[in-house]
This record gives structure tokens, sequence and C-alpha cells, in this order.
């Protein structure tokens, strides 16, 4: 094999996906990984009588599809295949009943689902709205938004363990009397974290808002009407909120509908968590996406597409996706027999925008959106053949008979319901680098990236790197200028032609984002997870013409983002002169009034407790004051220096800000709690997740459980050789990325994008739907 990885590719195999030992040591190198994946799917054909050769002639097909980076399976595929857990599917749909035994089972099976690696989705439409009575216990309903509460705490509770955090979509349908409430439910946006959440549309309402009549809202229990609305008021408030933030999207679920390949199983209620996957209750799905990008071939200086190869690859990964259905390992029994019912694939696309720039093509044309029609159905057209094949050979979905497929003479006994989806690639992308997320534009040209010790460094897009040293424009001094906004706009020096071309997700207009979501979901069987991207400037109207354009387009759904309408998103972007704008300096008077830290005593007293982590011996000091209270923190590691140093200093400063200023201790603890660093460890028979992990169980365990007090037996002198200046404090660290950064990584502490309806970072490959 010859696996060409970027630098920032395998930290993300090293991070996320390799084979660890017990002790947390990565025992696998990234061509194992690949030939781990291929030999666990090619042995799929044992259950049909293939021979060795024949198993291992396909293992070697996949192997080389992957490890020239043209595709590339889901992520919990890369994980698990081959291993004991073996749980490979990205995604799922429960249903959830009017019940208390259907929620809280429905709660149990989702929990098994996360701790395995996948994401759920759940339509709350069926349980009656809030205020209700229960006749059988004479109780008043609390509500659908009550219980996604309750969903969205388990879901943070199980996460912590997995390797991949749990996700979560809650719908409701638009005719639920609950929906104005729902519609409102994330407007904080520290409440319900773990869900993404979308009203359900139908055509009904769609064409009632046109006419200006007076809606329906049904209770599901009685499935009576309860009340008439206008539906622009519920429009209205979907833009508003979306606008605001992002949320909800929306899904046109009677859309949906109309394309469910089998219908007589039921209707289709909920997506998976990013939308671009609807599913029947308990189907599960696995997914996967053709790298564009190196789907192409230069001749006569120019590039175009290799069709012939696309084709042996889209065949070759039908062939894998299915094959993947046989060898999973599914959490329940009822997901298996569900998801072998229509045996429904994900084929889609990543590195859109990569081969639309080989191709010299602006993202943002009526060329663009005329090939991408072009490609997917070519796609389509070849994953049905090869469906059509396999069903000859292995027999069609057992839920053939009554589906659409189902022809009197015999000529489409398909082997998969559905065979196509345009999925988020945030983390697959990463490794196939460079590849432009999903149908995604791209994000950025150039951006600032945070490395050790406050250092930043430019990241260049690699295919503006090429073409601006061919052009003899590249240099350092101009990334840093690009950096600053992202874009190349307005950048002199930049030639016309290049600005063409090098467009960025907030140099698109709106519209084209939409049409270009069009254009490929006329070729996709399932659903386009795609971001409308808005300017900061942008208005309400501006969201509501996208809607309604996704609409007449027929989108199954649309996902919208408002550059910084996330409280919490971190500016890091413009020129300098905006930068000075926005700095805050504080004087270190006002910082002490603010926080009034207590002054140090001359003597003071406490505990050094040793911990193991895997970066070394870690030892703790905890210090108390005269009455008991804790009042600083030091920390030493036996074999630190340079970086790993100064960021425990760091923490110590801070911790010990927080104590002397009379910070709840528990509260301290818990920011610390739980970080996870790329070497954890085990210390008396607890995970050690990193150095910060290590500094709260010490703080627990000395403070909290233990209760240092005063004059204590396990208490030394110690002696004093560092001090924790009073400084003031600035603005300053706010480091320069580029656009829609919406926050700072947990696991590395890299910049958090919003793309393709999900946070991801882009340097460890961290992501959350």
């Amino acid at each position: 094999m010859n696996l060409k990885l970027s630098e920032n590719a395998l930290k993300v195999l090293q991070r996320r996906y390799l084979k660890r030992d017990e002790q947390g040591k990565i025992i696998e190198t990234p061509d194992e990984l690949i030939k781990r994946v291929a030999g666990a799917i090619a042995s799929a054909e044992k259950i049909y009588g293939k021979n060795v050769n024949e198993i291992k002639k396909l293992e070697d097909d996949f192997c080389r599809m992957m490890s020239s980076l043209e595709f590339l399976p889901n992520s919990p595929c890369l994980m698990n295949a081959g291993k004991d857990l073996g749980q490979l599917s990205a995604c799922f749909t429960l249903p959830i009943e009017d019940s208390m035994e259907s929620i809280f089972e429905t709660l149990k099976v989702t929990s098994l689902i996360h701790k395995s690696g996948g994401g759920t989705g759940f339509s709350f439409s069926r349980l009656r709205p809030k205020n209700a009575v229960v006749r059988t216990t004479g109780g008043i309903a609390s509500g659908p938004i009550s219980f996604m509460r309750v969903y969205d705490a388990a879901t943070e509770a199980v996460k912590q363990g997995g390797t991949r955090r749990g996700a979560n979509m809650g719908i409701l349908r638009v005719d639920h009397p609950d929906v104005m409430e729902f519609t409102t439910c994330k407007e904080n946006n520290k409440q319900i974290t773990n869900f993404n959440i979308s009203i359900a549309i139908t055509d009904d309402f769609m064409k009632k808002l046109e006419k200006g009549e007076d809606f329906d809202l049904i209770d599901p229990h009685t499935h009576g009407s309860v009340k008439k609305i206008n539906p622009k008021e519920i429009f209205d408030l979907i833009v508003k909120q979306a606008h605001k933030n992002g949320e909800p999207g929306i899904i046109f679920i009677d859309r949906i509908n109309q394309y469910n390949p089998t219908p007589k199983l039921g209707n289709i209620e909920s997506t998976n968590p990013c939308g671009e996957q609807p599913l029947l209750p308990y189907e599960s799905c696995d997914l996967g996406s053709i790298n564009l990008s190196v789907l192409c071939k230069r001749t006569n200086s120019r590039y175009e597409i290799d069709w012939e190869r696309l084709k042996e690859v889209t065949r070759l990964a039908v062939h894998f996706l299915d094959n993947l259905i046989d060898v999973n390992k599914f959490p329940l029994p009822q997901i298996e027999k569900a998801t072998k019912a229509t045996r429904k694939i994900g084929l889609g696309v990543m590195g859109w925008a990569s081969l639309l720039i080989r191709l010299n093509i602006p993202y943002n044309s009526d060329e663009a959106v005329a090939l991408a029609e072009k490609v997917m159905s070519f796609i389509l057209n070849e994953a049905n053949k090869k469906s059509l094949e396999l069903g000859k050979e292995k027999g069609t979905f057992p839920a053939f008979k009554g589906s659409i497929y189902d022809k009197k003479d015999g000529s489409t006994k398909m082997r998969n319901a559905t065979l196509t989806t345009i999925a988020p690639t945030g983390t697959i992308s990463i490794i196939a680098s460079p590849c432009s997320s999903g149908i995604e534009p791209l994000f950025a040209i150039s951006y600032y990236r945070n490395v050790m010790d406050n250092d930043k460094l430019v990241e260049v897009e690699p295919l503006f790197e090429e073409v601006a040293k061919e052009r003899g424009i590249y240099s350092r001094e101009l990334m840093e200028k690009i950096a600053e906004s992202g874009s190349v706009q307005h950048i002199e020096g930049v030639p016309d032609d290049v600005k063409r071309i090098f467009v960025t997700a907030h140099d698109i207009a709106p519209e084209w984002h939409v049409r270009m979501q069009a254009a490929f979901q006329k070729y996709v069987h399932n659903a386009t997870s795609k971001t409308i991207n808005f300017p900061h400037e942008a208005t309400i109207e501006d969201v509501r013409k996208a809607y309604l354009l996704a609409y007449q387009l027929d989108c199954k759904g649309i996902t919208v983002y408002r550059d910084k309408s996330r409280e919490e998103q971190v500016l890091n972007i413009g020129s300098s002169e905006q930068k000075k704008d926005v700095k805050v300096q504080i004087s270190a008077e006002d910082y002490k009034k603010a926080i009034a830290p207590r002054p140090r005593p001359e003597v003071i007293i406490g505990t050094t407790t040793k911990v193991a982590t895997g970066c070394g011996n870690l030892y703790v000091t905890i210090n108390v004051d005269e009455e008991g209270q804790p009042f600083e923190l030091f920390t030493q590691m036996g074999k630190a220096g340079g970086c790993a140093a100064s960021q425990l200093e760091a923490i110590g400063r801070l911790v010990s800000l927080g104590f002397r200023a009379g910070i709840e201790v528990k509260a301290i603890m818990e920011q610390l709690r739980n970080i996870r660093c790329p070497s954890p460890s085990w210390e008396k028979g607890q995970r050690i997740f990193s150095c910060a992990d290590a500094i709260a169980r010490v703080v627990e365990r000395r403070l909290v459980n233990a209760q240092v007090v005063k004059n204590s037996l396990d208490v030394t002198p110690i002696p004093m050789k560092h001090s924790h200046a009073d400084e003031p404090v600035t603005s300053d660290n706010i480091s320069s990325a580029s656009v829609d950064i919406v926050g700072v990584c947990p696991d590395c502490g890299g910049a958090l994008r919003h793309e393709e309806g999900c946070m991801k970072c882009h340097a460890c490959g961290f992501s959350k739907c």
C-alpha cells in the first residue's frame, strides 16, 4: 500500500482511529488500519460461499481504494471494523410512543447506541402536548420538550466514556400543539446542547402559508384539532430563531415520504443528527464518501474528471457498504432486523469544492451547478447498476415485495432500498486532505491556527498555495493578510481570475448554496447535508427567502447558519484595526476590585500529591490558609519542560486565582475533569485522561472528599518558590483564525468551525453535530 497522509491527517488517526493496547499505547499503523477495515468488510463474502482467492482479491481492491483516499467509510467503521466492538453504523433512528414505557425504553437504547459510537434521531411528535390530561393517572403531561431535556442529560452522561460523542436529532411536526415552544427551546445556546432540532414541515402547511389560510394544530393522542393558527405566525418564529442561532432547521417530511422506498413498512418520521439520512424506526445506515478531489486527471495542462475510475470506485464502494451490513455488530436485535430488512446504504461525496478548483470552475456558477447534477447522476446510475448486480447474485433486500422497486417484469431486483446520501465528512475529509468537506465550499483560503507557546501558525489551502506559487504571488506576508478574513476577494495582488475560482462560504450568496444543495439532491435517494451560510448582516427576510427557495427547488430540508450568531463564537477574524476596536483592557486595580483575591499570608501549609499521568509523574501541591480554606495550587512534573511546564503553571495560576477569589471548589474541579489528551494513563484503578484531569482528581481527593484541615496529620510545610502575579487581563490572547469559529475544541483546544450542521475541529478531528 502507498498511503500518503498529511501531518494533520496522521494526528487525527493517532488521536481517534488507530488501535491501542490496554495502557493506551498505539499499536497500529495507518496502513494496518486500512488492512484491518478492508479485511473485515471483505470477510462478508464467506456468507455467500466465496473462496479464499475471491475474498483476498476483494480485500485488495478495498485496500487500494482506501489507501489511495478515493473512498472512506464513516468513522465508526474505521474505528471498529475488525475489533470486538464491531459497531460500524453512523446513524440510527428510534421510535418514541406516547407512554412512559416507550420513552424510557428508547432512552435505554439510545444510551447503548451512543456508547457504541452512533448518533440517534427521534420524532417527539407522538407525545401528547404539555398540560394535556393523562387519563390513566389523572395527571398533567409535561410535553415533548421536557423529555427531550431528559434525553439530552443522558447523552451528556454517556458521552464521557466513548471514543465518539453522542449526537441527537430532535424533530417535532409543525402541526403539534407545542411547536412554538419547541421552536424556541434552544434559544439559549447552553441548553439542550446534545441535540440538533428540526421542524417537520408538511405540504399542507406550505400550501396554507402561501394562501394565508389558518392551519390546525393536532393533538397526537386524540387526533383532534386543539387550535387554529395562522401558519405565518409559526413560520415567522422558525425563521427568526434560525436567523438568531441557526436552529431549528427544517425537514420537508411529506417530500421525504414521497420518496420512501418501502411505504408498506410505514412512514418516515425522523432523521439522523445531521438530517441527511431519513430512516424508519430502528433502522441504521452505513455511510461512505467518494473523494472527488483525487478522481481527476491532468491532460494537456488541464484537469478533467476521471470518469472511468469514478465508475470503478462507485461500484466498489457500493459493494463495500453492502458488505458492511453483513459484518456489522448491531446494538440491538430489532436494529439488526430493521436494517437488514431494507439494507439501506448512503454513498456520498467529499472534495467537491476541491474538484471545482482543479477544473477551474467557480462554486457559485451555473457551470458548477450543472456539473453537480452530472456527477451525482453518474454516481447514482453506476450505484444502481451495482446494486442490481448484487441483488441478482445475493438476493434482494427482504422488504423488497411492495417496495418501489417491485416490478412485475422482475427487472429491478435491487440489493439495497437506498444507495446515495450526502453526509458531513468533517473527520474523514481531514484524513483525505487536501480535501474539502462534503459538497461545502472552502471554509477559508488562509487562516491562523494556534500552536504551542501562544504562537500562531498560518494554514494555507494547499490548492491556493499551489496556484499562488505557479503565478508568482506567494509570500508569507500575503498569506497572513488573507488570514485576517479568510477570503481573497478584497486582497490586492491576487489576480481576478484566481479570485473568481477561490471563493469561500461567505463569498457565496445564500441562493447559490441552496441551488448547489438542490442540484445534488436530484440524484440522492436519501437527503443532503449542507449548510446555507449567511453573513452576519443578513436579515430575517434573507433567511425566509432561503427556506422558501429550498422548498421550491425540491430540497428535503435546510439548515442555515448566520456568521457569529452563536453566543460563544470567538471573535477571530477581521483587520488589525477591527481587532483594536474589540480589544478590552482592564486595569490591575479594577481587576482586583472585581475578583477580590485574598492576600497571601506570610506562612502557608499544604499537601503534595503524586499522580502518574501519561506524560510522567505529576506532583500537585495544594496549600490552605490559616482557616483551612484552599488558597493556591502548584504543579511540578518530573520530565516536563518548555510548553508542558508553562501549561501546568498556567493551570496552577488560574486555579489559585479561583481559590483566592472564593469560587466554589467543585466548580473549579468540574472545569478540569475529563479533559483529554493523546496520552491517558491509569492511577489506582482510575483512568487519568490528562494532566488537567489529574489535577481535578487531586482537588477532589484533598478538598472535596477528604476536606483538608489545618494541622491534619498528612499536612507538611511547603517552602514557597512561586508567586502568582496580579496582572491585567486583556483580549490580546483571542487568536486570529477565520470565519465561522464557534468555540474551542474540548479535545485539543483548537478552533471549532460550524460546517455541514456540525461543530468541527480541523486540528484533531473532533466533531459534534
